[in-house]
């Protein structure tokens, strides 16, 4: 069995990849043709992770093993093969190519092709160019985020640094918390 992968992007417009690859194959390969016809390095940590129809991370099939202490079972791409975790076309799932800023590749099973093989997995689409697969810092956007610095950083609105009272420091002595001085000095 084939499975026909349809890769878009929501960064940029005209970029589109389809990818054939064998259903017995596992994540690891299809992250490695990701890779092949992208033009992204295997130098960055990346996931799969199966959504819901809206998009929605529901299971995570990780590159490296995760040292995690929870009750979840942990996947590994290497472990999983494609038809263990995929069954119906219209099947969603993200491909984060950048942790920091989880950007993502989205990728539908568009078709299942019964009845065939194949040895090894290939783009039959290519189309624009893929997202840049790392963002300078400056580049993020801090979009929903805002922190307030202003009077009430502290929690009043009437706070004043001067105001504060030694007393209640006993061991802090060698600190100087006076205002005229950026941070705290250690005599």
């Amino acid at each position: 069995m084939i499975f026909k992968f349809l890769i878009l992007s929501d960064e940029v417009d005209n970029f589109k990849r389809e990818i054939k690859i064998d259903a017995d194959a596992t994540f690891l390969d299809l992250y490695k043709s990701i890779l092949d016809c992208t033009g992204y390095s295997d130098k960055e940590m990346a996931s799969f992770f199966l959504t819901d129809n809206k998009w929605r991370k529901k299971q995570e099939i990780t590159l490296v093993e995760m040292d995690t202490d929870s009750d979840e079972d942990s996947f590994t791409m290497d472990e999983c093969v494609l038809s263990d975790f995929l069954e119906d076309e219209k099947q969603k799932l993200m491909f984060v190519f950048e942790y920091l800023t989880e950007r993502a590749l989205y990728i539908e099973l568009s078709e299942i092709i019964p009845g065939k093989n194949l040895k090894k997995a290939i783009c039959t689409v290519s189309e624009g160019e893929p997202p840049v697969q790392i963002t300078e810092i400056q580049d993020v956007k801090h979009e929903g985020v805002t922190f307030d610095l202003g009077e009430s950083f502290y929690g009043d609105e009437n706070f004043d640094l001067d105001e504060l009272d030694k007393e209640g420091f006993d061991g802090l002595d060698g600190i100087d918390i006076s205002s005229d001085t950026d941070s705290a000095d250690i005599y």
